[in-house]
């Protein structure tokens, strides 16, 4: 409902937007249900629903996708949460919520990501051991992570094995080199011959006649196969004539893969994923690279839901880039420069970063002079005047893991709404989100390996695009 200090008449299409929006009345999971019964029609023949950020740092979008997941799951018989987040890792957050083995706080701060060690995050893994006990095997929800990164617990994993391989040593001395790969971000070793990989593919032939357990989570070709991916993004330049064979390409279509492996290992699945706007939407982004949203849209069509979530001011936390654009060493963040942190303290380093309100003309903007309060607008159902405003070019705000230290608040990126999501939800504040303290004793990595999402240079309001 829109509530603006004047009762003059809205234009167009303004007044179109304010009445096809879905107000919500509550960003908790633990709030009543009814403001969401409109997404029963809306994701009906819905399989996997992305569900979008456009920062890796707001508490309010963190709050509503453990909200909505809660919905997704208890009345929308949704199985999983695929999250963008350590494949590597993941299985110890999955232990917790389907059997309660260790904590959540652990398992979170596993994942290895400062995006995803936060309150918010916790609070949803809580839940959904809370939602699963006492529930049969198969009525559980379980956790997935996609994301080739962040390899110490398959590292470890496959260590335990040496003794059993009929060439321990040579195991041994593989994977000495493919220890980097605990923390090595995409994109920092490129290598033509990608050597790396090659020792990982070497790695993974010794240890597959030994792929006997009986948890699919901790086959050792699955840890193996796990190492190949990462040393492939590892050694894959961030450029190329063919963009297809770019870092950011590969790790979307891993991404994608792992989401395929879920659904046909488990026919009658449907998957909530949680990714930054930039990998759920279903168009090329820099005009080139396909994101994790494109390879959905192409297998699954309709089934498959993109929903942006956006935000008009306040503050979010990113780390800081030095000023540039710098390529190599110059291009790493300042305060990630000694990422590797100790003790039981949250992580000071990353940052909070304020964001007025949206320029005219963007997005966010046109979403809040129709209705300011937090809503939901599916694009697919839309009347004529909202499909016809979102499909030409406007600006709205991405920002990633990292953001640039001075002009990040006027970076914009264009977007054809229409082409690129299938609904929005507008959150009118944005807050920090809250780490919470480390569990462990000794440090681990933090330094989030979710790059910026986009690999060409953001675009400003004031020169948007006229056309695709």
């Amino acid at each position: 409902m829109r509530t603006p200090s004047s009762d003059a008449p809205l234009p167009q299409p303004t007044r179109s937007l304010a009445r096809a929006a879905v107000p919500l009345r509550s960003l908790t999971a633990d709030a009543p249900t009814a403001d969401l019964q409109p997404l029963r029609r809306v994701l009906d023949g819905v399989r996997i629903v992305g569900l979008g950020e456009a920062t890796h740092g707001t508490r309010e979008f963190f709050q509503l996708k453990h909200r909505l997941l809660a919905f997704l799951v208890a009345e929308l018989g949704y199985t999983a949460l695929a999250m963008e987040a350590s494949e590597s890792a993941a299985p110890a957050v999955d232990a917790y919520v389907r059997h309660g083995v260790g904590s959540a706080a652990e398992a979170v701060a596993g994942l290895g990501f400062w995006t995803w060690r936060t309150r918010e995050v916790l609070s949803m893994v809580t839940w959904m051991r809370t939602y699963n006990s006492g529930r049969p095997a198969s009525e559980q929800v379980r956790f997935l992570g996609i994301d080739p990164q962040q390899c110490g617990p398959s590292l470890t994993a496959l260590g335990a094995l040496l003794p059993r391989l009929p060439d321990p040593s040579r195991a041994a001395a593989l994977l000495t080199d493919l220890r980097v790969l605990d923390g090595a971000q995409p994109g920092s070793r490129p290598d033509p011959a990608q050597r790396l990989m090659r020792q990982a593919e070497e790695l993974a032939d010794l240890v597959r006649p030994y792929d006997t357990d009986s948890d699919a989570d901790h086959h050792p070709v699955r840890h193996a196969a796990r190492l190949v991916r990462a040393a492939d993004l590892v050694t894959r330049p961030r450029q190329h004539t063919d963009p297809e064979q770019t870092l950011f390409a590969a790790r979307d279509r891993y991404m994608a893969d792992a989401l395929e492996a879920e659904l046909s290992d488990a026919p009658a699945a449907k998957i909530a994923l949680w990714a930054h706007n930039g990998h759920i939407g279903t168009t090329r982004y820099g005009a080139a690279v396909r994101p994790l949203g494109s390879h959905l849209r192409d297998r699954h069509g309709d089934a498959y839901y993109a929903l942006a979530l956006l935000f008009g001011s306040g503050a979010f936390r990113a780390r800081r880039t030095l000023p540039g654009p710098w390529q190599g060493r110059r291009a790493r963040t300042r305060n990630a420069r000694n990422s590797r942190t100790t003790g039981n303290s949250p992580d000071p380093k990353v940052p909070t970063h304020p964001l007025g309100p949206p320029a005219p003309g963007t997005v966010e903007a046109q979403l809040a002079a129709a209705t300011p309060a937090d809503h939901f607008l599916d694009l697919r159902t839309a009347p004529e005047p909202v499909r016809a405003w979102a499909a030409v070019p406007h600006p709205h705000r991405s920002f990633g893991a990292l953001v640039p230290r001075w002009t990040y608040q006027l970076h914009h990126t264009p977007v054809v709404l229409t082409d690129t999501y299938d609904g929005l939800a507008y959150v009118a504040t944005s807050t920090p989100s809250e780490p919470f303290a480390r569990p462990t004793a000794k440090g681990q990595q933090t330094q989030d390996g979710i790059f910026s999402v986009r690999p060409g240079p953001s675009r400003t309001p004031r020169r948007p695009r006229t056309g695709r």
